[in-house]
């Protein structure tokens, strides 16, 4: 039997994003791109829901507890012109940790630790830097998350988790996931075994 249909949002855009700092749990707001993103999500989900049929009030909505997922939420509740503060949290859909790399860039990763740096660039998915997580983890929770899920749900995250998604679903493997770049300002649709993206 198909699971829930998964209206999947990444936040927009931040400014460690656009220096290329790794921010995992680190709390970085939307930058002013990032806010124009998320409206933009928020009219692409809006026509796609329209296109579906779907009643939107009738939808679950979750997000990451961090603030710049949640914010993206509301800007997209806003656009599609529910309240905009009523939607869940889910912290198993938080971004992956990176650890003592958490506000470095790649640059600064490989000169702070180029032997974990180097093992990790040949596996992404089961190698991490010191006090992080790994992609194979992240996927475990991901998946424990979509496991509970009993209705079609808008959810706002980043892309870590999609990433652990896309591999706990059967859609992509470790080694193609790892290097996927995930969009911002866009809709990744998972429904009947399939993904598509919308932007």
């Amino acid at each position: 039997m198909p699971g829930p249909t998964i209206y999947y949002l990444r936040h927009g855009e931040t400014e460690w994003n656009a220096l290329g700092r790794l921010q995992g749990t680190r709390d970085i707001p939307l930058n002013a791109r990032g806010r124009d993103q998320a409206a933009q999500a928020g009219l692409i989900l809006a026509d796609l829901l329209g296109r579906d049929g779907r009643d939107k009030a009738a939808l679950s909505y979750v997000s990451s507890p961090l603030g710049r997922a949640r914010q993206t939420m509301e800007l997209v509740r806003g656009r599609l012109e529910l309240p905009v503060t009523e939607y869940a949290l889910d912290d198993r859909l938080r971004e992956i940790g990176y650890g003592v790399w958490e506000g470095l860039t790649l640059a600064e990763s490989e000169a702070r630790d180029p032997e974990i740096y180097a093992r990790r660039l040949a596996d992404k998915w089961t190698v991490a830097p010191e006090g992080a997580e790994t992609y194979a983890e992240v996927q475990v929770r991901v998946r424990a998350w979509y496991d509970e899920l009993k209705a079609d749900t808008v959810a706002v995250a980043h892309g870590g988790t999609c990433r652990g998604l896309m591999v706990s679903l059967g859609l992509e493997t470790p080694a193609t996931a790892a290097e996927l770049y995930i969009e911002q300002g866009a809709v990744y649709v998972f429904r009947d075994g399939r993904l598509e993206k919308v932007s």
